[in-house]
């Protein structure tokens, strides 16, 4: 008799458990109808919902009172819901995230905390290239890819990360980047491998967001990507910016061979402030620096001596055959820009001096040419500029819509010296240019954040260049490109 008392007495507490599980578990059908639910139906109802799970009992029956066996049933079902949700958290928490979008491209991290992650871009661009008025200098009108790069990227682990980008355009494959980072902090991170040279402000840029469609003069005396070493980071909360670096060793405006081809290294460093990164003020946007590299060249050849070109991709001053790069070579870049909301301006110089030697007369000096430019963009439709480029569309063009994209206009003014000790010992000036100066005009057409096409006028004149000490005929270049990133 005492158990049955106590039997009796669980039965209220029993109840109001099975009760509230019960009517919540029934309260979607329950909601269609006003009539009172009664245990019967609760317990048809339960029924359904363990045949679903998978834990209804092997007989229909309930006991005497019928609430008892109702909870021990939902406690049941209780359990179960609580493993199937123990279990998603863990398929969650083995499973890589992947993600794909228009302003990220393709990447796959791993299960958190995600510290394993790698991402896929793309970079294509299509030019077309015409020369007006090329008689005495002619040049082929064509069509080519200029660019096609698949970029794998990513980090391995909270100190790895790494890039590696070949170039698909042109007759082989070629290697641009391949480093890999280990990122002590975000003020030093120690970066192995093929990167671009810290020295041309312009040639820094990212591929797809320069403004004009080929670089100015000063990135053809500045090196391009090199193999080596550099320790960068940023200080002082990111308004200052460091790069300090030893490489092979790179010829001006190009990139390095895939081997030390002298034996010699050559050591590069720039420091970029902007002071007012981080306020809300109109210097916001500003960034200064210099930039510079040492070393020394020893050979013939294209691998020591530069040949420089217009923005027209037009060589237009190169060494007599004879002479070889025979001594120390200095460049040095003081370079800044300036961004606020749809405005943006560039500009920098540079000097590239090099020991030259003619052997076969013994003749030897340092030459230096010298390189500046400056480079400004409008947005017309109000997105900000940027030194990474312009900001997506407010409104992507869409087809028969009212989105028309974002519209930018580019002008550009540069000239390149070459120094007046070269001629005509080292340079023939019948044959090449002193100086070229060069104005251009262009216009952007951003249909979306991946898609756009440009349009540059670029028109360059020299002095001297032709026979008997005449100027060469005035390059007037107008290049399309259609260019395709994610």
């Amino acid at each position: 008799m005492p158990s049955i008392r106590t039997r009796r007495s669980s039965v209220p507490a029993l109840a109001g458990s099975a009760l509230a599980c019960a009517i919540a578990i029934a309260a979607p059908v329950h909601a269609q109808s006003n009539a009172p639910l009664t245990v019967e139906e609760l317990t048809r109802r339960l029924q359904a919902i363990e045949q679903r799970l998978g834990t209804a009992p092997a007989g229909d029956t309930v006991d005497a009172n019928g609430l008892a066996d109702l909870d021990q049933r939902l406690r049941v079902i209780e359990r179960k819901l609580d493993l199937q949700a123990e279990e998603a958290e863990a398929r969650v928490a083995s499973t890589p995230v992947v993600s794909l979008s228009a302003n990220k491209g393709l990447s796959i991290k791993s299960p958190p905390p995600g510290d394993v992650e790698l991402k896929f871009r793309g970079l294509a661009q299509a030019d077309g290239r015409f020369y007006i008025d090329d008689d005495a200098n002619p040049q082929n009108d064509t069509f080519l890819w200029r660019r096609a790069q698949l970029t794998l990227e990513g980090s391995w682990g909270p100190l790895l990360a790494f890039r590696i980008t070949p170039e698909l355009a042109g007759d082989s494959v070629t290697l641009l980047d391949a480093w890999a980072d280990l990122r002590f902090s975000p003020a030093a991170t120690l970066r192995i491998g093929k990167t671009k040279a810290p020295v041309g402000l312009e040639r820094l840029q990212a591929s797809n967001a320069t403004e004009a469609i080929e670089l100015g003069f000063p990135s053809e005396l500045a090196p391009g990507r090199d193999i080596g070493v550099q320790l960068q980071g940023e200080l002082a909360k990111g308004t200052v910016n460091y790069v300090v670096g030893a490489y092979n060793g790179t010829v001006d405006g190009r990139d390095a061979a895939t081997t030390n081809p002298d034996n010699n290294f050559e050591f590069a460093g720039r420091v970029f402030v902007e002071p007012w990164k981080n306020d809300a003020s109109a210097l916001s946007g500003l960034g200064f620096g210099i930039a510079g590299s040492q070393g020394d060249k020893e050979g013939a050849g294209n691998n020591f001596l530069p040949r420089y070109r217009t923005p027209g991709q037009v060589q237009f001053f190169n060494y007599r055959s004879a002479v070889i790069a025979d001594g120390e070579q200095t460049r040095w870049s003081p370079q800044a820009y300036y961004y606020r909301n749809a405005f943006g301006l560039l500009g920098e110089y540079i000097s590239s001096k090099q020991e030259v030697l003619l052997p076969t007369t013994g003749a030897r000096e340092a030459l230096d040419h010298r390189a500046w430019q400056l480079l400004t963009g409008f947005v017309l439709t109000g997105e900000d500029a940027g030194y990474r480029g312009v900001a997506r569309p407010n409104h992507p063009f869409t087809v028969g819509g009212a989105g028309w994209g974002a519209w930018e206009l580019v002008a550009r003014y540069g000239e390149l010296e070459i120094d007046e000790d070269a001629f005509p010992v080292f340079a023939d000036p019948n044959a090449v240019a002193q100086r070229a100066k060069s104005w251009g005009l262009g216009v952007n057409w951003y249909l979306t954040g991946n898609f756009k096409l440009v349009a540059n006028y670029t028109q360059t004149d020299f002095d001297g260049g032709a026979a008997a000490g005449a100027d060469r005929e005035d390059e007037k270049a107008f290049f399309t490109r259609a260019q395709f990133s994610f």
